[in-house]
């Protein structure tokens, strides 16, 4: 009779260990740069939000890489409480940008808060660097007539990715620099434009040293996080797919670098996304619905 009265205490130190570490405070996150939609994420997706939630990664944006992912993502969208769209087309696919593109993104700006993942690559050879600046100012010019931010890939092409942006007015809709690359001084060209930089798992890398350098000098208003998962996985996960739930160590290393808590990290970079994106704080978290399924919405 002890021993059963023991079991039953013990099981229920555990339920409230469970919950206690479930509904405690925790620091609130945005992830604003996560392909949900590829498939080490999207085969496991439940979970993948459902760990998200538990490190409270509470709002995360899916960005498109090619035309063809972009229904695929409204329905995410549409489906998953914490998941807000942005569609766009990648430069590694720019050689795929045709006529009608441009009027098929604007069609589907109207549920994104963001333009995204565009921009220019120079380090893939197979794609002419014409190519990519034609889609990149098409997409612009939607992003700019609409008004939406964008999400912007630059791999060594920062001297032409400025020079587009000024000519383009991306300062009337401002956006992010993802997993920014570049120095302090190509980061305060871009803050003159008024992007915000993001700050991506790199930041916790041993070799890393201008991720560093930027957290340590830009000033928190400018900075959002971002896991860009599947990729980029952070320290000390690295070697697995990444996911939003590991974009707690990067704000931990922001806050390491920063002499603050990861608290105020999650605040303050949150809050920066929510001005940027419109986001609106969301009744219900993930994972949870008004009838508590798996994040899928109910009151459609």
């Amino acid at each position: 009779m002890k021993i059963r009265i023991l079991f039953i205490i013990t099981e229920m130190l555990d339920l409230y260990t469970q919950l206690y570490r479930r509904f405690q405070r925790k620091p609130m996150f945005v992830d604003t740069h996560c392909h949900l939609d590829c498939p080490p994420l999207f085969s496991r997706l439940d979970v993948v939000l459902a760990a998200a939630r538990d490190c409270g990664v509470t709002r995360m944006i899916c960005p498109g890489v090619g035309s063809d992912d972009w229904e695929k993502i409204a329905v995410l969208a549409g489906t998953y409480e914490a998941v807000f769209p942005a569609f766009g087309l990648h430069p590694m696919l720019a050689g795929a940008y045709r006529e009608g593109l441009a009027e098929k993104l604007a069609g589907y700006a109207g549920d994104a808060v963001a333009i995204g993942e565009i921009g220019l690559d120079y380090a893939l050879p197979d794609v002419p660097r014409e190519r990519q600046q034609i889609a990149f100012r098409e997409q612009l010019r939607v992003a700019v007539d609409i008004g939406l931010p964008v999400l912007i890939h630059c791999r060594r092409a920062f001297s032409d990715i400025i020079r587009i942006l000024k000519e383009e007015n991306v300062r009337r809709v401002g956006g992010v620099m993802h997993a920014f690359s570049g120095s302090f001084e190509i980061a305060m060209e871009c803050l003159k434009l008024g992007l915000s930089i993001s700050i991506s798992g790199t930041v916790t890398y041993g070799n890393a040293v201008k991720p560093i350098e930027i957290v340590r000098r830009l000033p928190m208003e400018c900075i959002v996080l971002e896991t860009d998962s599947p990729d980029m996985t952070p320290e000390p996960f690295r070697g697995r797919d990444n996911e939003p739930a590991y974009l707690v160590e990067v704000a931990r290393k922001v806050a390491e670098i920063k002499g603050m808590d990861i608290d105020e990290v999650g605040l303050i970079t949150s809050a920066n996304a929510e001005r940027l994106f419109g986001l609106e704080p969301k009744s219900r978290g993930i994972g949870e619905t008004e009838n508590g399924v798996n994040g899928e919405k109910t009151n459609q």
